[in-house]
């Protein structure tokens, strides 16, 4: 843990725990003068490196150790990354919880689908300014991919820091206004010691796009095919659907909605009243009777999730709709960094089944705007908040590194480039690191919550590559065997080649082998003799196969 008490220090402190050096699972930590302010807590997707394991979620470890400091989470808005992990977590963050109308009424369906009832979110309008202990925080209204972002103008006695969450400078967004750069210029005129933003696209020139001209290139996009359309997106990207509804009308095509999350993110944008002047959805059950050239689908799985609609659409396993050679799948979203494995899969299983696969590199036409800003964006923003001290976050370390070094360009006095666990104090006097604190991962193991490092997760890697052997042996107290060895092999053959099944043959004479050289004294000892035959066997296995397999071995006294 930490050598300097940052909760005995006067001073503000910024500590991320999760979504520095990495995509998703986010969760920063601002400490003012012995408070904990926590903003946002999200999900990050799992890779190949665990086995299992669909979701990880950032370690509150720090916040947990210092409940009594924590006076507070915000949310900043209602992406996956950013708000999915706070119900899985809350019993181990409990504080109250602030966000924007959208973000709190998703927050308040994620807390109860995990079992926390009447969970109270205060909920912040676009605008408001929130006294949170020694933090007086202005709910900033800035564009993004879903309804009701925020950046955080966040006020202690030791200066301004902006808080970006995420954001892009979109003229011309389809829902709400553009960023608020009105009250962005008028705090920089007061003065903003921090900046602490959003890397995503630091290393992209120019501008993100605006989500009206998508409108206007899915139009396009869609008169060019004939058969069933589906469009892949993020649920929460409620402009995007607005953009393929509009654009879908324009082409006479009936829109239908699957997956769970979407329907939860529309109902929820539609009580809102962000969903008026476009025409109904229609029903799952009504799709059939939809001609093929007047139907619209917008399904879930742009990330290659396993079990989103998509995925299982394109291995032919989802009841209700089935997509067929001369149909079209649109990928109306970008890939996140590590999906991309997953998200080939998915086109793959598409593309032999004949059915057309378009990603945003596949058309001249615009089918997919980043929420995130490129450098222009970024400039624009120094230029509008005069930050003395820029820390990158949200990126993998080459993004941080590219926002840091942009800013250094754009004249930026201070520029901390974090990584999680990183105790960066931002006043008074000097802006620097000086301490670090120990950060994991959690995983999401069906049921239960557990470290990304716990020894399930290891051992299941290691089985993706070396396979196992479990070896029983029934003996009695002098160490004679009552029975044939019993064994089975996982991942080192195949069963249904009989040439194969003879290396089964070799691990039973093997065993037979090892015993022999046992002493008569030693064989009474059963941790000795498990311990032989499992080396022995692994040696044979080494030697036949080239791999070492995990191997057990159970001795049975009788």
């Amino acid at each position: 843990m930490m050598s300097k008490n940052i909760f005995e220090e006067k001073g503000l402190y910024f500590v991320p725990l999760g979504g520095s050096e990495q995509f998703g699972v986010n969760l920063n930590t601002y400490v003012c003068d012995g408070e904990m302010l926590a903003i946002d807590c999200g999900i990050g997707f799992a890779d190949e490196r665990y086995p299992g394991i669909d979701l990880l979620l950032p370690d509150p470890s720090f916040i947990d150790d210092n409940k009594e400091a924590h006076i507070g989470t915000i949310i900043t808005h209602a992406h996956e990354d950013h708000i999915g992990a706070i119900a899985h977590l809350w019993d181990r963050m409990k504080a109250p919880l602030y966000a924007s109308p959208f973000t709190a009424a998703i927050l308040e369906k994620k807390l109860e689908e995990q079992g926390h009832k009447r969970v109270k979110v205060n909920v912040a309008n676009v605008g408001d300014v929130v006294q949170i202990g020694a933090y007086k925080v202005h709910f900033v209204h800035v564009t993004h991919s879903v309804p009701q972002a925020c950046a955080l103008m966040i006020e202690t006695p030791y200066g301004r820091v902006m808080h970006s969450g995420d954001w892009n400078l979109d003229p011309t967004p389809v829902m709400n206004e553009p960023t608020d750069s009105k009250t962005l210029i008028g705090y920089g005129k007061k003065g903003v010691l921090a900046y602490v933003g959003d890397s995503t696209n630091a290393e992209v020139d120019g501008y993100s796009g605006s989500e009206s001209d998508v409108e206007i290139g899915l139009e396009a996009e869609f008169r060019q095919h004939k058969g069933r359309i589906a469009v892949t997106i993020f649920s929460s990207n409620i402009g995007r659907v607005i953009s393929i509804v509009k654009a879908a009308e324009a082409c006479g095509r009936s829109v239908a909605v699957i997956g769970r999350s979407l329907h939860r993110m529309i109902g929820t944008a539609a009580d809102l009243g962000m969903m008026s002047g476009l025409p109904p959805f229609i029903s799952e059950g009504d799709i059939d009777s939809i001609p093929h050239d007047k139907l619209l689908v917008i399904l879930t799985g742009s990330q290659g999730e396993y079990r989103a609609a998509l995925a299982k659409i394109a291995r032919g396993e989802f009841r209700n709709f089935k997509l067929q050679r001369g149909d079209t799948v649109i990928f109306s979203a970008r890939a996140i960094p590590g999906n991309e494995i997953s998200i080939n899969h998915v086109k793959n299983n598409l593309s032999a089944g004949g059915i057309s696969v378009i990603t945003p590199r596949d058309t001249a036409n615009k089918i997919h705007v980043s929420g995130h800003p490129c450098r222009e964006e970024i400039a624009q923003m120094f230029q509008w908040i005069k930050p003395e001290i820029v820390v990158p976050v949200h990126g993998e370390r080459m993004q941080l590194d590219a926002h840091a070094a942009f800013a250094r360009q754009c004249q930026v006095k201070n520029v901390i480039v974090p990584s999680n666990g990183a105790i960066i104090k931002l006043a008074p006097k000097k802006a620097e690191i000086i301490d670090h604190i120990s950060t994991d991962l959690l995983a999401v193991d069906q049921k239960r919550v557990i470290p990304a490092s716990h020894g399930s997760i290891h051992e299941r890697r290691k089985l993706q590559y070396t396979g196992a052997i479990h070896v029983t042996l029934v003996m009695d107290d002098r160490g004679d065997l009552l029975a044939d060895p019993q064994f089975n092999t996982i991942g080192l053959i195949d069963q249904s080649h009989e040439e194969e099944l003879k290396f089964e043959d070799q691990i039973h004479d093997e065993i037979l082998d090892l015993l022999d050289e046992v002493s008569s004294k030693n064989r009474k000892d059963e941790d000795f003799v498990s311990e032989e035959i499992r080396i022995g066997i692994r040696r044979l296995c080494q030697h036949v196969l080239g791999i070492k397999p995990s191997t057990n071995v159970h001795v049975v006294k009788v």
